[in-house]
Protein backbone atom coordinates (compact mmCIF):
# COMPACT_ATOMS: atom_id res chain seq x y z
CA UNK A 1 0.00 0.00 0.00
CA UNK A 2 1.87 2.86 -1.53
CA UNK A 3 1.99 6.15 0.86
CA UNK A 4 -0.80 8.20 -0.57
CA UNK A 5 -3.17 5.52 -0.02
CA UNK A 6 -2.74 5.59 3.75
CA UNK A 7 -3.05 8.87 4.06
CA UNK A 8 -6.15 8.83 2.10
CA UNK A 9 -7.37 6.10 4.56
CA UNK A 10 -6.56 7.97 7.75
CA UNK A 11 -8.43 10.83 6.20
CA UNK A 12 -11.75 8.67 5.47
CA UNK A 13 -11.39 7.60 9.30
CA UNK A 14 -10.57 11.26 10.33
CA UNK A 15 -13.47 12.49 8.61
CA UNK A 16 -15.89 9.53 10.18
CA UNK A 17 -14.87 10.35 13.70
CA UNK A 18 -15.03 14.39 13.44
CA UNK A 19 -18.71 13.55 12.84
CA UNK A 20 -19.11 12.35 16.05
CA UNK A 21 -16.47 14.06 17.99
CA UNK A 22 -17.07 17.85 18.70
CA UNK A 23 -15.59 20.65 20.96
CA UNK A 24 -16.74 23.79 22.95
CA UNK A 25 -15.38 26.49 24.83
CA UNK A 26 -16.02 24.76 27.76
CA UNK A 27 -14.27 20.98 26.35
CA UNK A 28 -12.58 21.42 23.58
CA UNK A 29 -11.59 18.69 21.22
CA UNK A 30 -7.89 17.60 21.87
CA UNK A 31 -6.46 16.55 18.07
CA UNK A 32 -3.33 15.09 17.86
CA UNK A 33 -1.52 15.23 14.28
CA UNK A 34 1.73 12.62 13.88
CA UNK A 35 4.12 12.95 11.30
CA UNK A 36 7.28 10.88 11.05
CA UNK A 37 9.44 13.01 13.27
CA UNK A 38 7.06 15.01 15.26
CA UNK A 39 3.72 15.40 17.03
CA UNK A 40 1.36 17.95 17.34
CA UNK A 41 -1.73 18.34 19.76
CA UNK A 42 -3.84 21.44 20.33
CA UNK A 43 -6.96 22.10 21.91
CA UNK A 44 -9.85 23.37 19.44
CA UNK A 45 -13.23 25.14 19.89
CA UNK A 46 -14.92 23.64 17.05
CA UNK A 47 -17.53 26.68 17.97
CA UNK A 48 -15.42 29.94 17.17
CA UNK A 49 -12.86 27.64 14.60
CA UNK A 50 -10.19 28.32 17.05
CA UNK A 51 -7.56 26.49 18.55
CA UNK A 52 -6.78 27.42 22.16
CA UNK A 53 -3.85 25.99 23.37
CA UNK A 54 -1.03 24.26 21.68
CA UNK A 55 1.53 22.07 21.93
CA UNK A 56 4.44 20.12 19.61
CA UNK A 57 7.74 17.97 20.27
CA UNK A 58 9.15 21.16 19.51
CA UNK A 59 8.99 22.47 23.29
CA UNK A 60 10.36 19.56 23.97
CA UNK A 61 12.82 18.15 22.42
CA UNK A 62 15.62 21.07 22.59
CA UNK A 63 15.27 20.01 26.30
CA UNK A 64 16.43 16.95 26.70
CA UNK A 65 17.98 14.67 23.09
CA UNK A 66 18.04 11.45 24.50
CA UNK A 67 14.28 10.62 24.30
CA UNK A 68 12.54 8.47 21.82
CA UNK A 69 9.61 9.59 19.82
CA UNK A 70 7.36 7.82 22.38
CA UNK A 71 8.79 9.68 25.27
CA UNK A 72 9.03 12.91 23.54
CA UNK A 73 4.86 12.34 22.35
CA UNK A 74 4.03 11.82 26.41
CA UNK A 75 5.87 15.01 27.39
CA UNK A 76 4.07 16.54 24.77
CA UNK A 77 0.91 15.79 26.43
CA UNK A 78 2.01 16.63 29.25
CA UNK A 79 3.21 20.27 28.42
CA UNK A 80 -0.50 20.48 26.65
CA UNK A 81 -2.04 20.09 29.79
CA UNK A 82 -0.06 22.44 31.52
CA UNK A 83 -0.73 25.35 29.16
CA UNK A 84 -4.46 24.54 29.28
CA UNK A 85 -4.58 24.41 33.28
CA UNK A 86 -3.51 27.73 33.05
CA UNK A 87 -6.06 28.95 30.44
CA UNK A 88 -8.11 26.92 33.47
CA UNK A 89 -9.57 24.03 31.32
CA UNK A 90 -9.66 20.52 33.06
CA UNK A 91 -11.78 18.45 30.72
CA UNK A 92 -11.22 18.10 26.92
CA UNK A 93 -12.49 15.77 23.93
CA UNK A 94 -9.94 13.46 22.77
CA UNK A 95 -9.38 13.15 18.71
CA UNK A 96 -7.20 10.97 17.33
CA UNK A 97 -7.24 11.95 13.83
CA UNK A 98 -7.62 8.74 12.72
CA UNK A 99 -4.67 7.00 13.35
CA UNK A 100 -4.71 4.10 16.02
CA UNK A 101 -4.86 4.84 19.82
CA UNK A 102 -1.63 3.32 20.10
CA UNK A 103 2.14 4.15 20.27
CA UNK A 104 2.80 7.66 20.20
CA UNK A 105 -1.17 8.59 20.01
CA UNK A 106 -1.88 6.98 23.02
CA UNK A 107 1.27 8.65 25.01
CA UNK A 108 0.49 11.89 24.05
CA UNK A 109 -3.35 11.12 25.69
CA UNK A 110 -1.48 9.70 28.79
CA UNK A 111 0.87 12.80 28.96
CA UNK A 112 -2.50 14.81 28.68
CA UNK A 113 -4.21 13.07 31.42
CA UNK A 114 -0.85 12.74 33.85
CA UNK A 115 -1.03 16.74 33.54
CA UNK A 116 -4.47 17.16 34.49
CA UNK A 117 -6.53 16.61 31.75
CA UNK A 118 -9.91 14.86 31.87
CA UNK A 119 -11.39 12.82 29.07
Amino acid sequence: MSTDQKQLKRMRRHRRVRAKIYGTKKRPRLCVFRSYKYIYAQLIDDDDGHTLVSANTAGVSSKNKKLTKTQVSYETGKLLAERAKKKKITSVVFDRGGYKYHGRVKAVADGAREGGLRF
